[in-house]
């Protein structure tokens, strides 16, 4: 196996969404390597430094996005390709975590079923388990969102799943887009949590037959539907070489000093955490975080140890001028709505 290093970083939290009850504990979390590098076999790429047995999920975890207008109309608008290509009966969720997308979809009249062994809440067609052949349950769609940048081997997983529906129906996939980071020189959008970065073409060499691919959200994630039964063992295009910046993290510095006043991050989630910890490292520490999700204020980030705030809070007696970074740039215009007139609110993106 030959591989093509993209990118390295040393010292990275294993979990960027875990929060913490204290500074102390979110600056000591455990941390894991990132050995960014392109399979030269199969032309995906992926973090070789990767180790699952360092991470466990539980309910200090938090990554619902729920909470914003924009993510809502996200999720809406995937179910609606999801119905129009799947149908409304027979579907199965897997890794539906805390079971939004699932709620939603029931919600709108669909048949669907959720498996995930981490699942808190109380809905019975969530079962607590992974779905697997033994089950003996097969569906006419399975949904994967954002789960396969977690799996060490992506087409092993798939491979899995495939089998455990009996070899046939669709596949929706939902990722985040390494081309997007790419030009967005988003450093702050490769973290340890995931493994894999993966590009629209990778599914046209993993499936011989995709019937839907594009790119959603700002073109920050990338959707695909694909038949099961075509499912095959990638092989690398030499005419579609991973094109990575040398200037990734370039944009750091030269932001840093274009600051005046207290820096805040709107957004303590992955992008925030990676954000605040390498502005620290390179002398240019974040001064707050805040967040609307509920779950994560009062608590504190990974590696950091920075307090998220609500935004009433975080607001409260900042200096007219002070940069805002708003982490995701498709709640820019949110995030100005709520802050007010009185502060440079910039989207974290390269355009």
């Amino acid at each position: 196996m030959t591989l093509r290093e993209l990118y390295r970083q040393d010292g990275l939290p294993i979990f960027q969404n875990r929060m913490y009850d204290t500074s102390d504990a979110g600056r000591n979390c455990p941390r894991g390597d990132m050995r960014l590098v392109e399979d030269m076999d199969t032309g995906l790429v992926r973090n070789a430094a990767f180790d699952a047995a360092l991470l466990h999920y539980d309910s200090a975890y938090q990554n619902e996005q729920g909470h914003s207008p924009l993510f809502k109309a996200h999720i809406e608008t995937v179910a609606d390709l999801i119905e129009a290509h799947m149908g409304r009966t027979g579907l199965v969720e897997v890794g539906c975590g805390k079971g939004t997308f699932l709620e939603l979809l029931r919600a709108r009249g669909t048949d669907v079923v959720g498996y995930d062994p981490t699942y808190e809440g109380s809905n019975p067609v969530v079962r607590r388990e992974y779905f697997t052949e033994d089950l003996g349950i097969t569906g006419e769609g399975l949904i994967l969102r954002h789960v396969l940048e977690h799996i060490q081997d992506p087409v092993g997983f798939l491979q899995l799943l495939a089998k455990a529906n009996g070899q046939r129906g669709l596949i929706y996939i939902e990722v985040p887009c390494l081309d997007w980071i790419c030009r967005n020189r988003a450093w702050f959008d490769i973290f340890y949590e995931h493994v894999n970065y993966f590009r629209l073409t990778d599914f046209d060499r993993i499936f011989g037959r995709v019937l839907y691919a594009g790119r959603a959200f700002g073109g920050q994630y990338l959707t695909v539907i694909a038949d099961l039964a075509t499912l095959g063992e990638p092989r690398r295009d030499p005419l579609d070489a991973v094109e990575f910046p040398e200037d990734l993290t370039d944009r750091l510095a030269a932001e840093a000093g274009q600051d005046r006043g207290r820096v805040v991050v709107w957004g303590g989630a992955s992008k925030g955490v990676i954000f605040a910890l390498l502005r620290d490292w390179a002398g240019h520490p974040v001064d707050r975080v805040i967040d609307i999700n509920p779950a994560k204020q009062g608590r504190y980030l990974a590696a950091t140890g920075l307090r998220v705030l609500s935004p009433e809070e975080g607001l409260a007696g900042l200096p007219k001028g002070s940069r805002i970074y708003v982490m995701n740039p498709n709640y820019l215009d949110e995030v100005c709505a709520m802050a007010g007139p009185d502060f440079d609110c910039r989207g974290m993106s390269h355009d």
